[in-house]
């Protein structure tokens, strides 16, 4: 299967970056990169299923390179197949600030979800729920 979207890698675990034309999925990619993430696919990611996991790789006409608009194709360093951790959907803004457990369903299977219009900072938090995940109990008062 092949979706109109970019992915990256950080510890291993990948990073599926949703959206309409536009929405910065390269951008977020690229932003990504420059905070440790490698390329696994720019605009279009190949899916498919492994031992029941979600995987992750690049068409090979398009391995290791990344649009940066305005500015042309640049050359990446390639990583991949990679195992999907996570996904974001840059076309849809989360309204709460605590939002519940979101999920993106696929033929292959669902993975985690965040809605990522507008929001700041969105590559350094990314790659944070990558690195050590989502803590899923309430916060106290005091924390």
């Amino acid at each position: 299967m092949i979706l109109h979207a970019s992915c990256v890698a950080h510890c291993g675990r990948g990073l599926l970056i949703l959206g309409p034309s536009g929405a910065g999925k390269s951008t977020l990619a690229l932003a990504m990169m420059a905070l440790g993430a490698s390329l696994v696919a720019d605009d279009r990611t190949l899916l498919h299923g492994e031992a029941g996991r979600i995987m992750a790789d690049c068409p090979p006409t398009i391995r290791g390179r990344i649009e940066a608009r305005g500015v042309g194709i640049l050359k990446a360093q390639a990583c991949g197949p990679v195992e999907l951790a996570l996904a974001v959907d840059l076309g849809q803004a989360e309204p709460e600030r605590l939002p519940p457990l979101r999920r993106f369903d696929t033929s292959l299977g669902t993975l985690p979800l965040v809605l990522g219009a507008g929001r700041v900072h969105l590559a350094s938090i990314l790659l944070q729920y990558l690195d050590a995940g989502r803590a899923d109990t309430e916060l106290d008062d005091g924390e």
